[in-house]
């Protein structure tokens, strides 16, 4: 009973992407479903004002002591929905996989002696910023676009 349940609601789901017709189906590696969450947990993408708000949100973004003099970068603050994130970090190994300007650029993370989930965390603020610049242009995805 519950797996035709969850079938239904996911039949709902996709019924509703495809009335929105969301930039961000056009990227290779994001299903549909993960398509759905993200613009359900960010809504209007027009209340933010760049980027790195977008990071914010989600709480990807570095933590910043500052005392006096000294200023450091540390971990991600992990502010913001745990799924976002979830759903965010389990898009990268298929990003990697069908797009070659991520999977260089996770790989050039990795070469710079960067961990894994480092790596990760790099690919995923990459993803956001092409999410941003795609909902607020209206354009689908291009890798050719990409830098």
């Amino acid at each position: 009973t519950l797996e035709r349940q969850i079938e239904s609601i996911e039949k709902e789901i996709l019924a509703i992407m495809e009335e929105l017709h969301s930039p961000i189906d056009t990227i290779p590696g994001i299903s549909m479903l993960s398509a759905a969450t993200i613009l359900g947990e960010f809504g209007d993408f027009s209340k933010f004002s760049n980027p790195k708000q977008l990071c914010a949100f989600c709480g990807v973004e570095p933590a910043i002591y500052q005392s006096g003099t000294s200023s450091h970068k540390g971990k991600m603050v992990k502010h913001g929905s745990s799924q976002l994130r979830y759903v965010l970090f389990n898009a990268v190994p298929y990003l990697v996989i069908h797009n070659i300007t991520f999977r260089k650029f996770f790989y050039k993370k990795l070469h710079e002696g960067k961990n894994y989930r480092v790596a990760q965390s790099h690919v995923v603020k990459k993803l956001l910023r092409v999410i941003y610049h795609l909902e607020l242009t209206g354009e689908s995805f291009d890798p050719t676009f990409l830098y």
